[in-house]
């Protein structure tokens, strides 16, 4: 699994005229699945990243948490984290966990930060979606995990 996490003052995200979610301070996620990513590996990766301390304090340090700045996250699925660019110049996306795989690790890791976190809002799911932002920062992390943990 596969995430970019941008910490963001705010975010939507739209199919065709549709704002399917729309959030205030929080996170914006691109998740992307594997074939061989489990539900183990979704619970691993949303604890993380709920749990992260990426907020300033009251001293201007990354000290503080999504609960403990009442943040929010919108998750967008994005099989396009696995391109694979090695060979000629188009990617490869083989990667990537078939539609059916991926889109039911997605739904499984929306709930599971929904443990943590007040508000999850998510794109639609194989659908062109345009995404909005005010990255806070700029702070962007990619994080990887699989069966042995997060990096």
């Amino acid at each position: 699994m596969k995430v970019v996490l941008q910490r963001v003052a705010y975010a939507s995200v739209r199919v065709e005229e549709e704002v399917t979610g729309q959030i205030g301070k929080g996170f914006l996620l691109f998740l992307g699945v594997a074939e061989d990513d489990t539900e183990t590996v979704a619970d691993r990766m949303a604890d993380k990243i709920c749990k992260l301390r990426i907020f300033p304090d009251g001293q201007g340090k990354t000290n503080c948490s999504l609960a403990d700045v009442d943040g929010e996250i919108l998750v967008v699925s994005q099989f396009t984290l696995y391109a694979d660019c090695h060979k000629g110049n188009r990617p490869s996306f083989i990667g990537a966990g078939s539609p059916e795989k991926a889109n039911r690790l997605y739904e499984y890791f929306a709930e599971r930060c929904r443990k943590h976190v007040r508000k999850v809002e998510q794109g639609r799911f194989g659908a062109e979606m345009k995404v909005e932002l005010l990255n806070d920062g700029p702070f962007t992390l990619v994080l990887e995990g699989d069966e042995k943990g997060i990096r």
